[in-house]
């Protein structure tokens, strides 16, 4: 999987739009909220709380680590090309995604996403 081909599953979310809030920091976000990391070697992600993240670092010892700075808060960097399959990273965008629109304000949810309303 390449980089392009992951930002492109990223923005094609619903409400998903690019931005580069810091010089050469590509992310995709949904409201106001970055829910991927986009890098040329790979994908931050939010994949729930850090017990949940740190399942990914034990399957997938040689392609995913703990983000720096947010890393407490479930979020992990996955390689792209390697240890981890396609639709696993695939799977994680998705995830990220669903985490973060469940925390945005009702507001600021897009209409078609599929996240339940509390």
């Amino acid at each position: 999987m390449t980089p392009d081909e992951v930002a492109a599953h990223a923005l094609a979310k619903p409400g998903a739009w690019p931005d580069q809030p810091w010089e050469g920091d590509h992310v995709a976000k949904v409201g106001d909220k970055i829910f991927a990391f986009l890098g040329r070697t790979g994908v931050g992600v939010k994949l729930g709380s850090r017990t949940e993240a740190d399942e990914w670092i034990a399957e997938f010892p040689q392609g995913a680590g703990v983000m720096p700075y947010i890393g407490r808060h479930g979020w992990n960097t996955l390689a792209l090309g390697g240890a981890i399959p396609d639709d696993a990273i695939l799977e994680a965008i998705d995830t990220s995604y669903e985490l973060v629109v469940a925390k945005l304000p009702r507001r600021q949810r897009p209409p078609s996403s599929s996240s339940s309303s509390s």
